[in-house]
This record gives C-alpha cells, sequence and structure tokens, in this order.
C-alpha cells in the first residue's frame, strides 16, 4: 500500500475511533440497565453489555454483523467465550474487567473469535454499568472491526520494512530539504551513508560542509534551490566525520513546485558510489596498463579488418590498430589505416589474402614464418579470427625469431663441428695427444671409461668397462691433490658446462704423472646434473717444462728486484748531491748578500752610535736643546734595523706571528700617508677598497710590511713615475679557482697592489718568490721582499699570485682566509707616562741573558710601581720560582744559557705555580722551544724590538687576566 492510501486509513479510523467514543458517552450518561446502554441506531459498531459477572446479557445488530453470533445464541455466555483460547488462558477477559471497574473505563485492541471461528482484530471501550443509585450492575462494551485497519497498517509497516531494506541493500538514503528553513530531512540509511548520528532533522549546511572542497560547486545550494536551478543528477566526494574516509556519493534529485510554481523542497536520493568509482578507476587504470603493456611489448601485434572492395567481397583488408613493434618487426611505419592494396602489389595482396582470409572464415587460427625484408628478419606470424565473425577482424602477433633462426643454424654448424670434433678426437686418441675417455653417468654414480682411461688410473679395463664409482675413480689420485680435485669436480656439477682440471695419478708402476681431464656436465630441462663426459691429456711433460720456466723467471725477478735496489740508491745519491748543489747555490746568494746587508746594518749601526755618542757629548756640555734629535734619529736607525730583521726572520719562515681578527680596509688606510711619503711625489697612489669586507686573521704589522713592499716594488718599477692602487675585495673561490691557487675551497680576503709600470716576463714571474732573487742592480735590493711576503701569506693559510704583461704593468694579489667574526678595534697604546701602574705590592721575576734588555724592562717595571726581580739564565730564574717569593709574573727570553730555555723554565715554574703568568720576549721565533706556537693559558709572547708603551700595556693586560 502506498503511503496515500495509509493516510486515508489513518483518516478514516480516527474518526471511527471518535464515533465509538460518543457512543460510550451516550451510554454512561443514559444510566439505565444493560438493554438501555446499547444504541441500536448504531449498526456499525458493536455493542454488548454483561452483568457483574461477565455474562453477555444485551447483544446489538452491529455486533451481530461484526462477530457473527445472534443475540439468542451469545446472551448467557461468558463475556470470555469472545476471547481466542490464548487471551483466555491468559486470564485476559477477567482482567479487562477488573481494570474497567478499578479505573471508570479501558480502551483496548485486541483480538475476538466470531462464531464461524475467524479471529479479528477490534478496538474499543470496556466501561462499568451502574443504576442511578451508583450501584454496579455490569459492563457495557462498544467495539469497532479494526481487521482492515490492522492489515492496512501492517501492510504499511510491511511496505516501508522492504523500502528500508531496499535503501539498506542498495545503500540508498532519501532526504527533503525546505527551500525556505534550509532544514534537510534524512532517512537513517541516508545518515549512515554520510557518516552522520541518525536524527530527524539537519541543517542543509551541516551535510554539505561534508563535500570536499573541490567538489563543492557540484551541488545545490540555498540560492540554487530558491531559482529552482538546483543540479539535478551530481556525484561528489565526502568525507565522513565518524571515519575520516573519503567516499564517493550520487546524488539525484527534483525540486517539488507549489501550485503557484515556486519552489517549496528539494527532494531526493543519495547513494554510495565509492565501490563503481574505483572499479570504474581500476577498469582504466588496466585499460592503461593494457595500452602500456600493448605499446612496450616487444612482439608486433596488429588487427585487421576485412572489407568489401571494387575486387569483390573481402577482397582487401584495413589495419584498425598497431603497437609500435609492428614497424620493428614488418619494418612498416604508419601502418593504422593503411589497406593491405595500398602496401604491396596485387600477387601479393592475394596471397595475404588467402592466408588471412581463410582464418575469417573457418575460425582456424594459422602459424607460419616467414622472411621480411623491409626490417631484414625472420618474422614468427600467428593469426586468430577476432569474434564474433561478423566484425570481420583477424588478430595478427609477429615474434622475432631471427635470434632462434641464427641459432638453430649455429646449432647445425656446432652439431657440424662436433662430428668434426669427434674425428678429431679419434685421431688424437690414435696419436696419443688424448690418453683416454670417461662417461659418467651422474644420477647412478657409474664411470664407463675406455682402457686407456684405466691404465692412467692404474685401474682394471674389465671394470672400466663393466661401471666404476668416484671413489673408485680417484683412488689412486695423490693425496695432496684430491681435496682440490672433489672441489672441482663439485663445482662444475653444480654449476654445469666446461669442466678442466690438472692433478697427479699414480699408474702401475708406482710413479705419480700429472694428467689434465677436459669434460663437460650436461644438465637436464630442470636442472638435474646428468652426464658427464670427458677426454685424458697427458700433462707430465708440459707441467716440467713449466716448472723449469717458473724457476728461471723467479730467477730473472730477483735479478730485477736487485738491480732495482741498486737503482734506487743510486738515485738517493744524486738526489743527495743535487740537495748540496741547491745549499751550495744557497749560500752563495747569501754571500753575495751579505756586502749589502753589512752595510745596510752599518749605516743603521752608525746613526745609533752616532746618535748615543753625541747625545753623551752634548749631555758633559750641558747642551740639552738637542738630545731630542738625536733621540729620533737613534730611534729611527734602530726601527729599520728592526725591519730589516723581520724580512729577513720571513724569508727563513721564522718570524713570529701575532695573528688578530684585522680589517684590512682599516689597515690600508692608516697606511696610506706612509706609502705616499715613501714612494715619492712622482707616484699616484689610490685606495679602492670593497664594501663590507670581511675580516681576516693575520699579523697586522707583517701585513703592513708586506703592503709597504710591494708599493716599493711598484714604484721601482715605474722610474718616470706612474699610478698605483690599492685594492681589497671579498672572494668565494670554488674547487677548480682554489686548485689554481693552490688553497682550499672557501672564502677568502685579497689585497691587490697593481701598477702600470714596466711588467715583468713569465720567467722572471716564475722566479719572484725565490730568496734572493732580485732585477734591481746590486746593492739596491736583497731579494728578499716578495719572499717575505710570500712565506707570511703561507704562514697565515693564504697564498700570494703575481699578474704582469711586459710594458703594461705588475698586480700582485694577497689572498687571506676569511675570519667568522669581528676584526679587533685599533688600540693606541698610552704613552709610557700615562701607562697602567701597578698594584700594590705585585711583583715581576725578569729573565733575559742580554743585560742591556735586563735593564731596560726593569726600570720600566720600576717606573710602573712594580717589584722586579732579575736572573740571567732559567737555572737561576727557576729557583726564583720554586721559592715562596712573591712573583706575579715571569718575564723572559726564550733563548737562555745554561741548558734550559725560556718555555721550559716556565713549565717547571708552574708545577710550583700554576697561575703563573707569563710573558716571553724573543728576537726571533724559536718554534720549537714554544712548542710550535702552542701556549697554555696565561702565556703570552712578544717580538724584540717593541715599543716600551707596548711592554707596559701588555704587562697589565696579562697580570689582569685579560692573557
Amino acid at each position: 500500500m502506498d503511503e496515500t492510501g495509509t493516510e486515508a486509513l489513518l483518516r478514516r479510523a480516527r474518526a471511527l475511533e471518535a464515533e465509538a467514543a460518543g457512543l460510550r458517552a451516550q451510554a454512561v450518561a443514559g444510566g439505565g440497565g444493560p438493554a438501555q446502554a446499547i444504541p441500536d441506531g448504531a449498526p456499525r459498531f458493536a455493542a454488548l453489555t454483561t452483568d457483574r459477572d461477565g455474562r453477555i446479557t444485551a447483544w446489538n445488530a452491529g455486533a451481530e454483523d461484526i462477530l457473527g453470533w445472534t443475540a439468542e445464541a451469545i446472551c448467557g455466555q461468558p463475556f470470555s467465550a469472545l476471547f481466542t483460547p490464548e487471551d483466555r488462558a491468559a486470564g485476559r477477559p477477567e482482567a479487562a474487567l477488573r481494570a474497567a471497574l478499578d479505573q471508570g473505563s479501558v480502551e483496548d485492541e485486541v483480538r475476538h473469535l466470531r462464531a464461524d471461528g475467524e479471529c479479528l482484530r477490534v478496538s474499543g471501550a470496556l466501561t462499568p454499568l451502574r443504576d442511578r443509585s451508583g450501584a454496579h450492575v455490569g459492563y457495557v462494551k462498544v467495539l469497532r472491526d479494526r481487521s482492515e485497519l490492522h492489515s492496512a497498517g501492517l501492510a504499511l509497516r510491511e511496505a516501508q520494512a522492504h523500502l528500508l531494506r531496499a535503501q539498506e541493500a542498495g545503500g540508498i538514503g532519501l532526504f527533503t530539504v525546505g527551500v525556505e528553513d534550509g532544514i534537510l530531512h534524512p532517512t537513517p540509511q541516508f545518515c549512515r551513508l554520510y557518516g552522520l548520528p541518525e536524527r530527524d532533522t539537519y541543517p542543509a549546511e551541516t551535510v554539505e560542509a561534508l563535500i570536499l572542497p573541490e567538489d563543492q560547486p557540484l551541488i545545490s545550494t540555498t540560492v540554487s534551490r530558491r531559482r529552482g536551478d538546483a543540479p539535478r543528477d551530481v556525484a561528489y566526494r565526502i568525507r565522513r566525520p565518524d571515519t575520516g574516509e573519503i567516499r564517493w556519493i550520487a546524488r539525484q534529485g527534483e525540486i517539488e513546485r507549489d501550485a503557484d510554481g515556486r519552489p517549496v523542497r528539494f527532494s531526493g536520493v543519495a547513494r554510495d558510489i565509492t565501490e563503481q568509482r574505483q572499479a570504474r578507476d581500476a577498469l582504466r587504470a588496466g585499460e592503461a596498463r593494457y595500452r602500456t603493456l600493448f605499446e612496450a611489448i616487444d612482439e608486433g601485434f596488429c588487427i585487421i579488418e576485412f572489407f568489401d572492395g571494387p575486387h569483390g567481397p573481402l577482397s582487401d583488408y584495413v589495419h584498425v590498430e598497431a603497437n609500435p613493434g609492428y614497424e620493428r618487426h614488418t619494418g612498416i611505419s604508419r601502418i593504422v589505416g593503411r589497406t593491405l592494396r595500398d602496401l604491396v602489389p596485387a600477387e601479393d595482396a592475394e596471397a595475404w589474402l588467402d592466408l588471412y582470409g581463410g582464418v575469417l572464415r573457418t575460425g582456424i587460427p594459422i602459424r607460419f614464418e616467414r622472411f621480411f625484408a623491409q626490417a631484414n628478419r625472420f618474422i614468427d606470424v600467428s593469426a586468430a579470427r577476432i569474434e564474433p565473425a561478423s566484425r570481420r577482424q583477424v588478430s595478427v602477433l609477429f615474434r622475432d625469431v631471427t635470434a632462434r633462426r641464427a641459432a638453430e643454424d649455429a646449432l647445425r654448424a656446432s652439431e657440424a663441428l662436433a662430428r668434426t670434433n669427434v674425428e678429431r678426437v679419434q685421431l688424437a686418441l690414435a696419436a696419443g695427444a688424448i690418453i683416454g675417455t670417461w662417461l659418467w653417468d651422474l644420477p647412478r654414480d657409474r664411470f664407463t671409461v675406455d682402457e686407456a682411461f684405466a691404465r692412467s688410473f692404474g685401474l682394471d679395463p674389465a671394470l672400466g668397462r663393466e661401471g666404476l664409482s668416484l671413489a673408485q675413480v680417484v683412488e689412486t689420485v695423490h693425496p695432496d691433490d684430491q681435496a682440490g680435485l672433489a672441489e672441482a669436480i663439485r663445482a662444475a656439477i653444480a654449476r654445469g658446462g666446461a669442466y678442466a682440471h690438472q692433478y697427479r695419478v699414480r699408474r702401475a708402476d708406482g710413479h705419480y704423472y700429472w694428467l689434465e681431464a677436459n669434460g663437460r656436465v650436461d644438465h637436464g630441462p630442470d636442472g638435474t646434473p646428468l652426464s658427464f663426459p670427458g677426454v685424458l691429456i697427458d700433462v707430465d711433460e708440459r707441467r716440467a717444462v713449466e716448472a723449469e720456466r717458473d724457476r728461471v723467471t723467479a730467477m730473472l725477478r730477483s735479478l730485477n728486484e736487485t738491480l732495482e735496489h741498486r737503482v734506487a740508491e743510486r738515485t738517493a745519491e744524486l738526489m743527495r748531491t743535487e740537495e748540496a748543489l741547491r745549499q751550495s747555490q744557497k749560500m752563495e746568494a747569501v754571500g753575495q748578500l751579505t756586502g749589502g746587508l753589512a752595510h745596510d746594518f752599518n749605516n743603521m749601526l752608525a746613526g745609533i752610535v752616532g746618535s748615543l755618542e753625541l747625545m753623551q757629548t752634548r749631555m758633559m756640555q750641558g747642551r740639552v736643546g738637542d738630545l731630542e734629535r738625536y733621540i729620533s734619529a737613534a730611534q729611527g736607525a734602530a726601527k729599520r734595523a728592526a725591519a730589516l730583521t723581520h724580512r729577513l726572520l720571513a724569508f727563513s719562515r721564522r718570524q713570529t706571528l701575532d695573528p688578530k681578527p684585522t680589517d684590512v680596509n682599516r689597515l690600508v688606510d692608516g697606511m696610506m700617508e706612509l706609502v705616499r711619503r715613501t714612494v715619492g711625489p712622482a707616484v699616484a697612489i689610490e685606495s679602492v677598497g670593497a664594501g663590507g669586507l670581511w675580516p681576516t686573521l693575520v699579523d697586522p704589522s707583517q701585513l703592513e710590511n708586506a703592503l709597504l713592499n710591494l708599493c716599493i716594488n711598484a714604484r721601482d718599477a715605474m722610474p718616470k713615475g706612474g699610478r698605483i692602487v690599492i685594492e681589497t675585495a671579498n672572494r668565494w673561490l670554488d674547487h677548480r679557482a682554489a686548485q689554481e691557487r693552490e688553497l682550499e675551497p672557501g672564502q677568502y680576503v685579497t689585497l691587490c697592489v697593481s701598477d702600470n709600470g714596466t711588467g715583468m716576463t713569465p720567467d722572471v714571474v716564475a722566479k719572484a718568490f725565490d730568496p734572493f732573487f732580485t732585477t734591481k742592480p746590486i746593492g739596491e735590493g736583497t731579494g728578499l721582499g716578495l719572499s717575505m711576503i710570500y712565506g707570511f701569506a703561507k704562514q697565515s693559510g693564504g697564498q700570494v699570485r703575481i699578474y704582469s704583461e711586459v710594458g703594461q704593468g705588475t698586480m700582485v694579489c694577497l689572498y687571506l682566509p676569511r675570519h667568522i667574526g669581528e676584526a679587533e678595534a685599533e688600540v693606541s697604546l698610552p704613552d709610557l707616562a700615562h701607562a697602567p701602574r701597578a698594584e700594590q705590592g705585585e711583583t715581576v721575576l725578569v729573565v733575559d741573558d742580554e743585560p742591556t734588555v735586563r735593564m731596560l724592562v726593569t726600570e720600566v717595571l720600576e717606573d710602573l710601581g712594580y717589584a722586579a726581580i732579575e736572573a740571567a739564565d732559567g737555572a737561576t730564574g727557576l729557583k726564583v720560582l720554586q721559592s715562596d717569593v712573591r712573583i706575579d709574573m715571569l718575564i723572559t727570553d726564550v733563548g737562555l744559557p745554561g741548558g734550559m730555555n725560556g718555555r721550559q723554565m716556565a713549565d717547571a715554574g708552574r708545577q710550583h705555580r700554576p697561575d703563573l703568568k707569563v710573558l716571553f720576549i724573543t728576537g726571533y721565533a724559536e718554534n720549537a722551544a714554544l712548542n710550535h706556537g702552542h701556549l697554555g693559558p696565561g702565556m703570552q709572547v712578544m717580538t724584540k724590538p717593541f715599543a716600551l708603551e707596548a711592554l707596559a700595556t701588555r704587562i697589565r693586560g696579562i697580570i689582569g687576566g685579560e692573557g
């Protein structure tokens, strides 16, 4: 029953119940006896009365119509006679009477029996009857046959159950969305499809929010529903809120309109099509895989379709599909769409039509081989009809069998060769080259050998013909060779194929002879070893020859090794001679330099000594006004001597470096005035500093010296004047660029000095860094300038390069590693009068073998308020350090007499005074004495000569904990 019919039945039932209620009210209001309580004018209802004991006392016409009993037949019968046996057994009639009496009225729906035994579903009310005094006199029941309505309800519920089962089985959910309120009314299955709790209503937005963003444009919206143009049939994806799973939903719907055509609601169905989509996607993927395989397989494949042409029925065919392998195998390109008669002459076309036409007519596949000249290949062709035959199509598969045909030809040639080899073996046997043959049946472990084999192994020839086991055959093999033979046999059987092995066998005379066994292990199709045939070759004489050859080879190798040793000794001697020659050349260069160095030092000493003598004379004369001029002259000469010493130390790679994070731009700016005064007015100086220049970790004073030397060299290359450019830059060297400059790849700061002078030839550039090499006249240059710069750059972890062209000028570039950090700020030394003073009681031990140095350092210390203790050697200084005298700091020379240097004394002193502060002062870098530059905490080094102001500042800094 459909929904509309069910609603009609329900409306009708409600009307009947209203009428029954009116009758009950009339019965109660009448207040008469049982007969008066039954209105005869209500034939549509059954009405009956009973006495107090439940016996029927009155029965109207409606009761007779519905229940089938006449009043005469039923009156006097108990009320329970109307109930089914099951209800009577359960005591339901008596319970109904009691309930009516207790409650005043009882409404129920029960089953009653008709007179013919039919069971009816009735509903009604049971009410107690009372007389006018209110005394209980009986009961009245008004009922209506509800069998039809009950059946309708059952039918409705069954239909709904069917519908629900259909929804569940088909995964279908129903819904309705109100156009105005946007409320969605889903069925339970709809809620389950969308992963929502089962509810009667949801806001439409709640469901729409489950749809993936990329599918949102597909769905109906409030606006589209109001316009009445919501999409009817869509498929989209949702993310279920209960599992997070993405599912495909197909939704179909219609807009319902009122009498005026306005949209009222949007109703429809939804079903889960995830599996169908997955199946469709899988089908597409399968088709794609098929197409990929179709395109990728090595075999050629095509489909031909016959048609009726000018030459008659089925007189031609066209290629409707083909893969790339078709072209490879047949040599015919772009075959799809081309007909047979377009490709081949008429006589050839008839032959192909007979072949493939027969397949189409009979349905019997064919297979044949043919040589395709266009592809120069032998092709195995297979053709089969594509069903049904009405399609007129035949599939053709092409396999390249050129290699197989070649293999067959090779096999035939091999068989012919084998026959030839057999003949040769027979000839070899006859000639004695082969001394025996064998055949080993591997599954049975039986050797069949010829007489020569048996004699070679010292066996009975009769046993060889009957069959021997492996153990019997190898019994006469030399004990030292049996393990190797067993392993060789095992390996040959395991891998199959060729076998060859040499070993010794004892013959009948009791002596061992060398044999070579050559054979082949044959495997079955399943890999099982089957047979092992072979031959024996006598190699005893060959082994003797090989042994003699090995002996001679060993002798030659020994002679060769002896020769190599002698050559090595001679080469070492030559290298020593060359080294001595180089040292001799160097000493000769040093000898040539001695005059120039002596001249320079004599000039400097003359300036120092002369100034001191004039100072002494003027002081004796009381003329102190001129002392400042003589002091300045002596200091200038001393500084020039120190600079020359530093250049010599740089050449020897022994100068002490005091590296600091340095701003090269700032250093160049500070040197500009000195450079200008040095090179003179004829040369223009230009400085080009890179912005954002990285700091580098170098000794600033050595870099200043290197810069000054480069500028002097540039000036000397421009005798008529010119232009010098000083440039800085950041450079990042990759592997190739670094390798060209003999550096590690990384970041570098460059300082370049260029001139537009005479330039240098390539051979001069190649020797420019050699010690003592100079192009200047004798007496005008020592040849140590560029060598010093080279040594300084290498010690600083960098490199120096020269770029020069004759007549164009020269550029010298220093490459210095970048320092990660900030450059140190420039520190100006205070005047000695303003140098930091000592604190109360601070004591410094001064150890130096030079009395003048000790005197100067001691006087500076005392001027600054320190107590000074002097010692002339390491042993004396150590005694002071091991005493209980207060010592706040040790100042010591590194090179001391007496067998103990300054570093050894400081280390020994620290055993007694672990926190001892130490300042090493040295005229050159005794790197080994200073543990190769590795200074401990609280240790520093200064190079002589030094400014006394710098010494005072360094002492205060070390004692104050800055070192």
